[in-house]
Parts: structure tokens; C-alpha cells; sequence
């Protein structure tokens, strides 16, 4: 009987997937659990299994093609069996459920065929094992004033989210700066991979002078040693960030999943949710004190400023659960698990992976956490159990030399804590001038759950733990 591909859920909010490469073609033979395709979600590149055997009469998409959750993409079925019912009609099956199951990263499930049964949702924040672990910001961005030292130690700050990010959160720093690295296609950088291609030596065709799965291609056909092709030779080096092409008047360019996310999320917090703003300005001179005397005892001590201010906060939640709360449309919830949300840059946009039970979490597991998961952001490869589930989220742009910014929040949570740079700020210290490391911080609140008084007294909690930092290695 033949086996229906449709597109599935591949991540809790995926509603549709770009089909980015056919790893099978029509005729070959297939086996349940081979990699048939790879999808671009909202979140990641991921791959699609098979959940039958025999052979891949149809492929109904193409690469790049985009299509909703549950649309028919392809049959496999058996050599001599007609499936023209199945590959005429491309009807579109009932939407599949959100992939609860842990993804293995370039493992996908793909949705249940007929008779099998459907995957289970994934579990609320709050009925999550206390040892449930998220691979954590890899070289997330270092510490705040920190722009002297080279991009690979600036790279360990902890991710960090802008206020124009979406998803509700903000714009992750976990990457590094815009000319720290070649600007490439996920689908090149696997393919380089694979294939033993050095990005740095490959010239892109792309938009902004991205590489491409077709200079990957080419490059690798090309003997070592050869130079690149004439076009490319003499050219400048194509700038990370630059993503607009100087030919012509303008340049359209597509939309992918995760910006599409971005927007709808965007759209979904600044409208309905009724914001207000607690700005404070915290004293962060023992901060500085107590990590440069961190460093001192080695590098497995080393942590950054937002490793630190992320325990702080993990800490100040646990005194403060109506701060920890979603809003639920009829009903409020308040946790007392603190799983905090963190954003990281990626190539099209920002993904939010969750240190869970921060609060129980000392300072070192954080810092290791928070490094682990912005590499496993940048490369694409979180489980969607991994992104999923925070209760409060944290943004931070401290280390773009913001002093001063207002998040916006990421629904269903009820508050989410911007936070500026570390700078050194002439303040009067019992009566006199002095030279005080100093930080600001915003809060901003969904008023159907947080009054002002409360987020007042959260920031109070933060601030007292922030400027005597040694309560949080109590």
C-alpha cells in the first residue's frame, strides 16, 4: 500500500516548511527512517523520514518550494503500483500535531502515516523533568564592555534578544560580530562539510555575496589549489551583514520561515498586550570585581556579566512567581519553576533556547549552558524542546554599547528584562564623586498580569542581588 510524505509540524509553531533538498530522487529505493528531504521550519533545518518502505514513485514539491503543515509531497509505494489517485489529487491532509518527540538535530518526524499513532504534544513548561537540559548559547556573546578582547572570547556572553525581535523576545547577541564569519547558506555550510570545501576560500553568488549550494558545488570540482573562477578573483571580500545587493534600484528578497515567525510574533505581542515600562539603573562595580576574581582562579571559572545577570534574575523569580507567570486569555498561571528564555542571533533572524530550572542552577552550569546552546542556535540544530517552554525571558544588547532599551514580550509570558551595557559612570558614593561600573535595566510588564508595584519590587529583589553578587553563590 502506498506510503503518503506530507509535510509535518516539525517544530510547535511551524505552520509551513521550505523544502531546501531532496535527498531521494523518483525511482530510488527507500527504507522507514531514511532521510527523504531537508526542511527549513520557523526554527531550524531539519530532515524528513520516511515512514514506510519501498520506492519514491513521486515527488509533488520542489526544492525551495514552500508548503503548509499536512500537504501531500511525495509518495513512496511499491514499483508496479498505481498511485495515480494519490499523486493527481495533492490533497491536503488535516494538519499534523506540533513535534513533541525529541528531534534528533538533523533527525525529523515526519507526520504519522495511516493507523500509526500520532505524536504526543509536548509538555508544559511546568510538568518538565527538573533535570530537562537545553543545549545552551555556545560562545554566546561575552560580557558587556568587553570590546577589546578578541570575537571568539566576546562570542560567550549569553544569548541576547532585541526589542525588534520577535517571537516576542529580542535580539539574541549569541553570535558573533557581522565580520567574524563567511555569510553562508546552512545548506552550503552542510554541504562544505560533507565535502571538505573551506568556506573562506569560496566566493558567493548569493545576495550580499552569501554562499550558495551552487558554490559549494563548484568549488569542489575544483582542484586544489586552483584559484577561484575570474569573477570572484580581485573582488572584495563580500561584508557578513550585508544582505542587500548594490545592483539595480532595489531588491526583493523572500521571506524565509524563521522571519516569517518573527513577523507574525511581532505582530501578535505589540498590539494586544497592554506594556508598561520600570527602568532602574543598578550598580554593577561588585560584578565586575567578583568575575575578574573568577577568571583569576582559571578558565573553568570564567563567566560572563550575562551569565551572572541571568542567575540574578533566575533567583529574583523564585522570591517573585507572580512575575514568573503567563497569561492564559481566561486565567493567569504562576510558575515555581524558573525557566528562562534567552534569544540568539541567527543567519535570517533569532531563536530563543531555555536554560530550564535556572533557579537551582549555579553560575558555572549556566555559563556552560548558555555557551552550548547559542552554538547549537547558530548551527540550527535545537530540538523543539529546547526552544520551548520559558516562563520569563531575558534580552540583552549590551555588548553592541546600548545603554538603554525597552524589550518587547513574548506571549504568553507576562514580562520579559531588557538589559544595556556595562559603563563606567561618574555617581556620588557617600557624598562624593566617584567612577561606578554601572547597567541599566528595563522591565516591561503585560498589566493584565503585573501591576507596577509588583515589577517595582522584582526589580528591587534584582537590584539587591546584582549589587552584593556573592548572595547568588550562597
Amino acid at each position: 500500500m502506498a506510503t503518503k510524505v506530507v509535510m509535518e509540524a516539525l517544530s510547535p509553531t511551524m505552520e509551513e516548511g521550505r523544502l531546501v533538498k531532496w535527498n531521494k530522487n523518483e525511482g530510488d529505493a527507500v527504507k522507514s527512517g531514511e532521510s527523504l528531504a531537508e526542511v527549513e521550519t520557523d526554527k531550524a533545518i531539519m530532515e524528513l523520514v520516511a515512514r514506510g518502505d519501498g520506492v519514491l514513485r513521486k515527488r509533488l514539491i520542489n526544492e525551495g518550494d514552500t508548503a503548509p503543515v499536512g500537504q501531500l509531497i511525495a509518495v513512496i509505494g511499491a514499483a508496479d503500483e498505481n498511485i495515480d489517485a494519490l499523486a493527481g489529487g495533492g490533497a491536503a491532509a488535516p494538519q499534523a500535531p506540533a513535534a513533541a518527540q525529541e528531534v534528533e538535530p538533523g533527525a525529523a518526524e515526519q507526520l504519522p502515516q495511516e493507523g500509526a499513532a500520532p505524536a504526543s504534544p509536548a509538555p508544559p513548561a511546568q510538568e518538565r523533568p527538573r533535570d530537562a537540559r537545553t543545549s545552551v548559547p555556545d560562545d554566546a556573546a561575552q560580557s558587556q564592555g568587553e570590546a577589546s578582547t578578541p570575537p571568539q572570547e566576546r562570542d560567550r556572553t549569553g544569548a541576547e534578544r532585541t526589542s525588534t525581535g520577535s517571537q516576542g523576545a529580542t535580539l539574541a547577541i549569541g553570535s558573533s560580530e557581522p565580520g567574524d564569519r563567511v555569510r553562508s547558506s546552512p545548506l552550503a555550510r552542510k554541504l562544505a562539510s560533507e565535502r571538505g570545501v573551506e568556506l573562506g576560500t569560496v566566493q558567493g553568488s548569493g545576495p550580499g555575496g552569501r554562499i550558495v549550494k551552487k558554490d559549494i558545488e563548484e568549488a569542489a570540482t575544483r582542484p586544489k589549489g586552483a584559484p577561484a573562477p575570474a569573477a570572484a578573483q580581485g573582488a572584495p571580500a563580500p561584508v557578513a551583514a550585508r544582505r542587500i545587493s548594490a545592483e539595480g534600484d532595489y531588491q526583493d528578497i523572500p521571506l524565509t520561515q524563521i522571519r516569517k515567525t518573527i513577523a507574525r510574533r511581532l505582530a501578535e505581542s505589540i498590539g494586544p498586550v497592554p506594556t508598561f515600562y520600570l527602568t532602574a539603573e543598578l550598580d554593577v562595580e561588585r560584578v565586575a570585581e567578583m568575575r575578574d576574581s573568577m577568571i583569576e582562579l582559571g578558565a573553568e571559572y570564567k563567566v560572563s556579566f550575562n551569565d551572572i545577570v541571568l542567575k540574578a534574575v533566575a533567583t529574583a523569580l523564585q522570591q517573585h512567581p507572580e512575575v514568573n507567570a503567563h497569561w492564559l486569555g481566561d486565567k493567569m498561571r504562576y510558575f515555581n519553576r524558573v525557566h528562562i528564555g534567552m534569544a540568539v542571533a541567527v543567519e535570517d533572524g533569532l531563536i530563543t533556547p531555555v536554560i530550564f530550572d535556572a533557579d537551582t542552577k549555579g553560575l558555572a552550569d549556566i555559563s556552560r549552558e548558555s555557551r552550548e546552546l547559542a552554538k547549537r542556535a547558530r548551527d540550527r540544530k535545537l530540538k523543539p524542546d529546547e526552544y520551548t517552554g520559558a516562563t520569563f525571558s531575558v534580552s540583552n544588547l549590551g555588548m553592541f554599547g546600548i545603554e538603554h532599551f525597552t524589550a518587547i514580550i513574548n506571549p504568553p509570558e507576562a514580562a520579559i528584562l531588557a538589559v544595556g551595557g556595562v559603563e563606567e559612570r561618574v555617581v556620588a558614593v557617600d557624598g562624593a564623586p566617584a567612577v561606578r561600573k554601572r547597567m541599566n535595566v528595563t522591565l516591561s510588564c503585560d498589566h493584565r498580569v503585573i501591576d507596577g508595584a509588583t515589577g517595582a519590587k522584582f526589580l528591587q529583589t534584582l537590584r539587591r542581588l546584582i549589587e552584593n553578587p556573592l548572595m547568588l553563590v550562597y
